[in-house]
This record gives structure tokens, C-alpha cells and sequence, in this order.
């Protein structure tokens, strides 16, 4: 509930749950897609709610540029920034999720 643009596209979301407190840890933070920094925003201040965390790493698997808030993460798999339109999609596929490991642009 943390997104500002729930009224949009995206489905209604779950209630967060962490069975710890995160006060005083580092916790690491993983993005399938970074894209607008949206989503990040969102979690950071999900996180916030839970304790006051040491600090929040910020990982991404794939790292499409285009960002529209001053969100850079940590540790990135891939970046791929060229040629790709707002409206283009990337997706990430994993083994354990999908039977395959693997990343595609749908345009």
C-alpha cells in the first residue's frame, strides 16, 4: 500500500509481512527489473515500518535505465538502457519459477 499509483495498472497488493525486526540490520533489497524506481520507493518505505534497518542494499537482476526517481542500486546482473520504450517490457525468468533461466524484451 505503499505505491502511489495503486489505482492504475497494478493488482491489489498483499500485505507485507517480515517475522523479524529489521532494526539495526542490513538488509538486501532485490528487484527482478529496476526500471522507474517506483516499486523500490515503495518497499523502502514498506521496510521502514518494520524498524529502523542499518542499512538497505539495493540489488537488481536487470537494470533497464528510464528512471523517474533518484533510485541507483547496489549490485546489478545486466543493465540494458538502449533502444527500449517506456512501453516495452522486460521479463525475468527463473528455474525455479518457470522450468528456465532467462530474460526477454517484449516490444
Amino acid at each position: 500500500f505503499h505505491r502511489d499509483d495503486l489505482n492504475q495498472h497494478l493488482p491489489i497488493p498483499h500485505t507485507t509481512e517480515i517475522p523479524f525486526d529489521t532494526t539495526g540490520k542490513t538488509l538486501l533489497l532485490v528487484d527482478d527489473v529496476l526500471f522507474t524506481g517506483r516499486t523500490t520507493r515503495a518497499a523502502l518505505a514498506a521496510l521502514t515500518d518494520f524498524g529502523r534497518p542499518e542499512s538497505i542494499r539495493l540489488l537488481a537482476l536487470v537494470d533497464r535505465g528510464g528512471r523517474q526517481l533518484p533510485i541507483q542500486a547496489d549490485f546489478v546482473g545486466t543493465r540494458t538502457e538502449t533502444a527500449l520504450a517506456p512501453t516495452d517490457r522486460v521479463t525475468v525468468h527463473l528455474a525455479e519459477n518457470d522450468g528456465h533461466d532467462s530474460v526477454t524484451l517484449q516490444s
